[in-house]
């Protein structure tokens, strides 16, 4: 879907549904635009010793997702104490996708649901502290 979005933008060609918000977070991220130009190298890749861009990416999709629909509940007051504390959209974007990226770590590791409680309460400390 990455590659999609990128593609049709450097075509000038419509983006349609999520590829709108896709390409505005890789728009967020030109250190990523030289993968996304190489689909043939990296839609494979193996991203074990370094950072996955998609993985990334896609964090930032979900979260995004979440605060259109403030799902968990409470995740915008969250997520206004975050950005208030940062003062920069992306600064605090990173700092809420270390929460996300933590709960679904852990709900994977323990083979259980998300706990909303402890995403909440994580972005919570990040927003104050």
């Amino acid at each position: 879907m990455f590659f999609g979005a990128w593609r049709k933008y450097r075509d000038g060609v419509p983006l349609a549904g999520i590829e709108a918000l896709a390409l505005d977070v890789i728009l967020e991220h030109p250190e990523y635009h030289a993968v996304l130009d190489d689909q043939s190298r990296y839609r494979d890749k193996d991203y074990t010793d370094e950072t996955n861009p998609f993985l990334h990416m896609s964090l930032h999709l979900a979260l995004e997702e979440q605060l259109s629909i403030d799902q968990p509940p409470g995740i915008r007051s969250r997520w206004q104490a975050l950005l208030t504390r940062f003062g920069d959209r992306h600064a605090a974007l990173h700092e809420a996708i270390e929460c996300l990226a933590e709960t679904v770590w852990r709900s994977q590791r323990d083979g259980l649901p998300p706990d909303a409680a402890a995403y909440l309460s994580c972005l919570e400390r990040r927003g104050r502290t």
